[in-house]
């Protein structure tokens, strides 16, 4: 049986807000993108794959929102998906995901979420962006929904849409 392809996932903590809010938040993210990863079954190179993960503040998301999005507000989750054309017998890059400290926070709070189930469902969500899925039409967002939810599920947190 061929080995399971490995996923890296670098972690830059650019807020150390997030290191006093999860102190755990790095075994958090791995788990989560590797969830993700595993549950959309993308087909990767037996070297692996590679994505980044930025755990940042709101003021840094904003103008990350602003500059490639035009809206000038911060947001929970941004997703870059990797540009770069992949090579025989190299990891595959993913991408970045980048969350803003005070906006998960909130939404956690609103929702009545642990911050640790709403940052793991966020890492998700902006993983299988950087896969290709999308949620920019209905058929889209409920096939990403439903992914989302299986994926969560296997890590033992809740349907995030259930209202």
């Amino acid at each position: 049986m061929p080995a399971k392809p490995t996923v890296e996932v670098a972690i830059v903590i650019l807020d150390r807000r997030w290191l006093e809010a999860l102190p755990r938040v790095r075994a958090l993210v791995r788990r989560a993108a590797t969830a993700a990863i595993e549950g959309a079954k993308p087909r990767l190179p037996i070297a692996g794959a590679g994505l980044a993960v930025a755990l940042s503040d709101d003021r840094h998301v904003r103008q990350l929102n602003r500059e490639h999005r035009g809206q000038d507000v911060p947001t929970n989750v941004l997703s870059y998906p990797a540009d770069i054309v992949a090579t025989r017998g190299m990891p595959r890059a993913l991408g970045d995901v980048v969350l803003a400290l005070g906006t998960v926070r909130r939404e956690a709070r609103a929702q009545r979420k642990s911050l640790a189930h709403h940052v793991t469902h966020l890492v998700a969500h902006g993983t299988l962006h950087l896969l290709g899925h999308d949620h920019i039409d209905e058929p889209d967002a409920m096939a990403m929904e439903r992914l989302e939810r299986k994926i969560l599920a296997g890590l033992g947190i809740a349907d995030p849409y259930a209202s």
